[in-house]
């Protein structure tokens, strides 16, 4: 593991610089010694009272005196915080009066860089509390968690779904699949989770906002310089017709994620389980002992030739948190995602096709297929959660269980991420505290979807678009 503790880390940093870079907001001209004066502030008249960004209705994206000039920025704004049907509003300082500073223009250049400090803050605190416990265990609570997992063997056993050991046995006997599924198990997880959020970003707001920048360049131009000939106010080929997925389903993903820790904290907190991995140490006596050796389960990973990960062996991991599986949670997320993400029309055509049987029938039997860019999505969102299951069983890091705890915990917090909302409140008095104001990737999209794209000198442009996701789309599971 020696290279690997600087390796992967520089494969993280990597990642997140990449997508910083990639997400770009190539209409924004960062000076950092010419800060622009030049408000925006139609994005924020015309941005969404919707649940990604929850606000009074009708007082100008939460602000008190929404009436006032540019120039006199209010001071304070109402968030709202909601607990099921449970409502109210409380005041926040308004972080707009900083939009000047220079770590806000940065952010407005860069305004992935948001995404990465959420990722880090979501993965810390999940790993410090993770932390905690590693350091905190007892000999009591390691007999706890081996008792715990031969329950769950037990369970499987009876409900006939006991499979890890011929899976595992099946890998054993084929090491060249072995070797791969120890890297795809130690290497892929928190690597693909940020190259997934790079590419989400990227679809739902950073494409989407430029290809808006494009028309408004297309309308612009003499009607032969025009791309596909068309112009705003005529009907758009599909070509220039974006997703209709937006930045709304990003940041619920996001949500989810968090909730998904959350949720897992608490569980191996209050249920440590040991991982099938660690049940044939010889050193345990008694019945108990004997009875987890007896299934004879080998540690792929960490033992000899195993290829284990900086991230997942170390003093402060917590090596009985098997329950759930966060590896196949994240995956069935991002799998689940990908398969149900909305496309743009030019790559939702299904594909009709006709199969003839005249032997059977005279005229042939038409099929409907779904479109090459579906069948893409349908075919990686259906085998990344597919591998990484295969991946934490045949290592021995997780039974199935773990893994349907996994996707019960996945579920609800796909369900229940909206929570997360009310933390807006305290982030608005962070960033007062700190002199920063965050771009809001959604205001600065219109009511009707339109986007509202932001200039060199941080002006803005709002312009309607049919099919959008504004007025509060975006608040069920699916995020439109």
């Amino acid at each position: 593991m020696g290279a690997g503790a600087f390796i992967e880390p520089l494969i993280v940093v990597t990642l997140l610089f990449g997508g910083t870079w990639v997400n770009r907001n190539r209409g924004y001209r960062f000076r950092p010694w010419a800060p622009s004066y030049k408000d925006d502030s139609r994005s924020v008249s015309s941005s969404s009272s919707g649940r990604s960004s929850p606000i009074t209705p009708g007082e100008g994206n939460g602000l008190l005196s929404p009436s006032l000039l540019p120039a006199q920025e209010p001071g304070w704004r109402k968030r709202e915080l909601r607990i099921w049907k449970w409502k109210t509003y409380a005041r926040s300082p308004n972080t707009r009066v900083f939009k000047d500073t220079l770590l806000s223009r940065l952010l407005r250049k860069f305004p992935f860089l948001v995404e990465a400090w959420y990722w880090a803050l979501i993965y810390w605190v999940y790993q410090l509390g993770r932390a905690f416990t590693a350091v905190h265990l007892s000999d009591a609570t390691v007999d706890t968690a081996r008792k715990h997992a031969l329950q769950v063997i037990h369970v499987e056993q009876r409900l006939h779904m006991f499979i890890e050991l011929p899976i595992q046995r099946f890998f054993l006997r084929h090491p060249f699949l072995l070797t791969w599924t120890n890297r795809v198990y130690s290497f892929i997880h928190i690597p693909g989770t940020i190259l997934f959020l790079v590419w989400l970003y990227h679809f739902t707001t950073t494409a989407r906002q430029r290809q808006q920048q494009q028309r408004q360049l297309n309308a612009s131009l003499p009607q032969h310089w025009r791309k596909d000939g068309k112009i705003d106010g005529q009907q758009q080929p599909h070509s220039m017709i974006p997703s209709p997925a937006g930045p709304r389903l990003y940041e619920a993903r996001r949500r989810t994620m968090a909730v998904c820790n959350l949720l897992a904290f608490v569980v191996f907190t209050l249920w440590p389980c040991m991982p099938p991995r660690l049940l044939s140490d010889e050193r345990v006596p008694g019945a108990e002992g004997a009875e987890a050796r007896s299934y004879g389960f080998v540690d792929t990973v960490h033992g000899n030739g195993g290829e284990g990960s900086v991230w997942t062996h170390n003093k402060f991991c917590n090596q009985y948190a098997a329950m759930p599986s966060l590896h196949f949670g994240y995956s069935l997320l991002i799998g689940l995602t990908i398969v149900t993400i909305p496309l743009p029309p030019a790559h939702r055509r299904p594909l009709r096709l006709s199969l003839p049987l005249p032997c059977l029938l005279q005229t042939p039997i038409p099929l409907r297929l779904p479109s090459a860019r579906r069948a893409v999505l349908l075919a990686v969102g259906t085998a990344y959660p597919a591998v990484i299951l295969a991946a934490i069983v045949a290592t021995a890091n997780h039974f199935v269980l773990d893994a349907v705890a996994g996707a019960l915990v996945c579920g609800l917090a796909w369900c229940a991420n909206g929570v997360l909302l009310n933390l807006l409140w305290l982030e608005d008095w962070f960033l007062w505290v700190v002199r920063i104001h965050k771009p809001d990737v959604v205001a600065r999209w219109g009511v009707g979807g339109g986007a509202v794209c932001e200039g060199e000198d941080g002006t803005s442009e709002e312009s309607d678009e049919d099919g959008g996701w504004g007025k509060g789309k975006g608040k069920g599971a699916l995020g439109y």
